[in-house]
């Protein structure tokens, strides 16, 4: 039976349930990579931003957000990219950082930017398992382009750090 609203809340508490393919613990919603709903005429419209533009997850994600509004019985949906504005770290919730740290990557540091938004070399990462800021960064690439991989040097565990944008 086909379901039909014209509630974008509701829509968008459901895609909460959607995970991100590559950190599970995050919803696209968390992630802030789900920017708009629309309903018209009763299709969905889903508009999408790439954490970066060559986010290779995103034909997953696109998928992902519309197998499961047509499993909810909703359609028709149409999931729409779009690359403008850029998506930045400042659109994954709170909650998304807490996620983020509990799941052992440690979340984008806004401490790390001047106030011109222009990164300052000496990034502060703090551990996310002890809170040490006693932290190296190993390697400018993590687990994914947009993490970077870091070393607590009071734990001695390696973690990804997610890479401010």
């Amino acid at each position: 039976m086909k379901k039909t609203t014209d509630d974008t809340a509701e829509i968008l508490r459901l895609l909460h349930q959607v995970k991100d393919p590559e950190i599970p613990v995050l919803s696209v919603v968390d992630m802030g990579v789900v920017r708009h709903i629309e309903i018209r005429d009763g299709e969905i419209w889903v508009t999408i931003t790439p954490t970066y533009s060559g986010c290779p997850a995103m034909n997953t994600i696109a998928k992902d957000i519309e197998d499961f509004l047509l499993g909810q019985g909703f359609s028709p949906v149409t999931i729409k990219t779009v690359l403008s504005p850029t998506w930045t770290t400042d659109w994954i919730t709170e909650n998304g950082r807490k996620a983020l740290k509990d799941y052992g990557i440690a979340p984008p540091s806004k401490e790390s930017w001047d106030k011109k938004n222009i990164m300052l070399e000496e990034v502060v990462v703090k551990c996310p398992r002890c809170e040490s800021q006693n932290t190296q960064m190993t390697s400018e690439f993590g687990s994914t382009a947009c993490k970077a991989l870091y070393k607590c040097l009071d734990c001695l565990e390696p973690f990804d750090y997610f890479k401010c944008i």
